[in-house]
């Protein structure tokens, strides 16, 4: 697998996935939830790798993303409707920054417990649409170099890695990282526009890269 994919792991967690992982820190058991989360997140990742690949291997190489003069037709038009896409969702979270609020589950990790925050990692990396799509860029850059599965291991690990930032900063920082965290969270919450926005411009960055 290419090096330029494991910048995609940033994207994966950018947007309600990091601000999930915040709020779990700030739950009355931080530790045995956030591990719940993180695994959640780890075979979300890995289920979703390995049926992005298995897609691509049925396909072909036809539509699977390569260098510019390789790439098939088919896979620059799908890049470019990604990338519109994208551009359209980044817009729209700057045009209704005032009016758009985080979605209603997130505040319900403020009391979850283990197996409500395993299942959050889980159902938050397998079924947002950000992240099926980082997924498929990756199962097709596998399929392309006839990799197996196992060479998105460093993907996966970093993707998992990102999603335990909260959780390291709150072992490492202890009571400070106590009383930070709720501000982190209240402003992600708040400002969900802007990391969504991030988001999708990451994302652009990393398709349109050469």
């Amino acid at each position: 697998m290419e090096l330029q994919v494991l910048p995609l792991a940033v994207t994966m967690m950018a947007g309600p996935q990091i601000v999930a992982a915040v709020i779990l820190v700030t739950t009355a058991r931080p530790v045995r939830v956030c591990l719940a989360f993180l695994l959640g997140v780890a075979v979300a990742t890995a289920v979703g790798v390995a049926l992005a690949r298995w897609i691509f291997a049925l396909l072909g190489q036809s539509v699977a993303p390569g260098s510019p003069s390789d790439r098939g037709a088919a896979a620059t038009v799908v890049q470019l409707v990604l990338v519109g896409l994208l551009a359209l969702v980044a817009v729209k979270n700057v045009v209704k920054r005032r009016t758009v609020e985080p979605p209603k589950w997130l505040g319900s990790l403020l009391k979850a417990g283990p197996r409500k925050a395993l299942t959050t990692g889980f159902l938050i990396i397998l079924f947002m649409p950000s992240d099926i799509a980082v997924m498929l860029t990756v199962g097709a850059n596998l399929e392309q170099h006839g990799a197996e599965w196992t060479a998105a291991l460093p993907f996966i690990a970093a993707t998992v890695l990102i999603a335990a930032l909260p959780l390291l900063v709150y072992l490492l920082l202890g009571g400070r990282a106590q009383r930070a965290m709720p501000r982190v969270r209240e402003w992600l919450t708040t400002h969900s526009w802007v990391v969504n926005a991030a988001a999708c411009l990451i994302f652009i960055a990393l398709i349109l890269a050469p």
